[in-house]
């Protein structure tokens, strides 16, 4: 039996579908991923960064809100969150001042788009996402950014925890290798969120905005 056999049969894999109020989410969407002398720099990381970038520019098209997240600290101590950046001391790039955690090329929030600053892996966690989305009637987040076994995987389980519909877009997120890029995937899509293409979320914003 193949391992998508064993998922389904055990339950697993089933379909949140899309809901009726959407918004894109681009998760720290920042240069460090995409400049080569970035510690945090990301082979695929432009590909996600162009695959956003169309993601944006049908969401703004359809009317559809367009959300971003940025991870910034106050210096290079990251004294906002000590215990992660002991865990990972090149979050120090998201210092204030550094021009690596500005968004990375083409990508750019225009003025009236919501730009939630947080300084742990989910969009979620110490933020006022949550109570934005619910003010708003969005039901359905069409999820981009970096990486896909960080970020992208705490924001898309924190999502169907506050009862949002995660639809993770597989070309629209990179990690720093296949390996943990296909497993977080496949594991979300088993268990927290569904896992879409790029062109089933171009095609589904405008019929659902």
């Amino acid at each position: 039996m193949s391992l998508d056999a064993d998922y389904e049969t055990a339950g697993f894999a089933r379909r949140l579908g899309w809901g009726n109020r959407p918004a894109v989410l681009l998760i720290d969407a920042a240069l460090a991923y995409t400049d080569p002398d970035s510690p945090l720099f990301l082979r695929t990381g432009q590909a996600a960064a162009e695959a956003m970038a169309q993601l944006a520019e049908q969401a703004r098209a359809a009317s559809v809100p367009v959300i971003w997240t940025t991870v910034r600290f106050a210096d290079e101590s990251c004294s906002e969150a000590p215990l992660f950046a002991a865990k990972v001391p090149a979050l120090k790039v998201f210092a204030e001042g550094s021009r690596l955690g500005g968004f990375a090329p083409p990508l750019d929030p225009a003025p009236a788009e919501l730009v939630v600053v947080k300084h742990y892996a989910s969009a979620f966690a110490g933020t006022s996402l949550a109570a934005w989305l619910a003010s708003h009637s969005i039901d359905t987040l069409v999820i981009g950014g970096y990486s896909t076994s960080g970020c992208i995987r705490a924001s898309a389980l924190d999502a169907l925890q506050h009862g949002f519909r995660p639809m993770v877009v597989r070309e629209a997120c990179a990690d720093r290798s296949s390996g943990p890029h296909e497993a977080n995937l496949f594991d979300l899509n088993a268990k927290y969120a569904d896992v879409v293409t790029l062109a089933e979320s171009l095609a589904h914003l405008p019929a659902v905005s």
